[in-house]
């Protein structure tokens, strides 16, 4: 973990309509750990990462980083700003080339060091350098994931929001994607992580915050969540 300080969200209210999804969540990432985010499904944790990434507007409440607010802040100046979304489903550019898609993570740089950040891309995905001239959408299912977490790091995120990573991977593509995060996270960058494998999640982050119904019901440090017996119980399955 290195300096506190970095994302506040504060008692966040945010709505779908008449749906009130998030309750006053609130909850802290510092500056260089893995926060996770667990919950059964509609309990906020996609929410929350929309809001955060300014696609979703709230009612109440805020979201800061390193102190400044960034409600009301369009999502392309989010990114500018130091954060990238690997959204749930990886919405990559099914019609672009493996290099175009990293190529359009940049798209709000006019610095000379985007090809340098490609090959970087490719140092940590030797498979999606293999693949450069490969139309997006043939890609496999753990290739895509690759691709959508490339592109989020062509930004050069400070901190990186990441929905569902493992989602429809096999458990070998689910290993290699984690460690992948791990070593994103120890080159520098800070990780917020949604993902319904609890157990994976909890092994890997340093700081974990249970969502139930949009609200937070239990948080702590990841290992004293994976200790404890009612949420080994509901979520870990033993």
């Amino acid at each position: 973990m290195a300096e506190t300080g970095m994302l506040e969200v504060q008692d966040l209210h945010v709505y779908y309509g008449e749906i009130h999804a998030l309750k006053g969540v609130s909850f802290r990432v510092a500056a260089g750990d893995i926060v996770t985010l667990l919950g059964n499904n509609g309990a906020g944790k996609t929410t929350t990462l929309k809001t955060v990434s300014g696609l979703l507007a709230a009612r109440g409440g805020d979201v800061r980083l390193d102190g400044a607010s960034l409600l009301g802040i369009a999502s392309h100046d989010i990114v500018l700003r130091g954060i990238t979304h690997v959204p749930e489903g990886r919405r990559i550019f099914n019609r672009l080339t493996v290099y175009e898609n990293l190529e359009m993570g940049a798209y709000t740089r006019s610095d000379k060091g985007v090809a340098e950040d490609v090959e970087r891309v490719f140092g940590i995905f030797p498979r999606l350098k293999e693949r450069r001239t490969q139309v997006a959408g043939t890609l496999s299912g753990g290739e895509q994931q690759m691709l959508a977490i490339g592109r989020a790091l062509m930004a050069r995120p400070r901190l990186l929001l990441l929905d569902e990573p493992s989602m429809g991977l096999a458990p070998v593509l689910v290993e290699q994607i984690f460690e992948t995060v791990q070593t994103i996270n120890r080159q520098g960058v800070t990780i917020l992580l949604v993902e319904q494998n609890a157990s994976l999640a909890l092994e890997l982050a340093d700081h974990a915050y249970l969502l139930e119904t949009g609200y937070v019901v239990t948080s702590g440090s990841a290992k004293a969540l994976a200790d404890d017996p009612q949420i080994r119980r509901s979520y870990l399955g033993y």
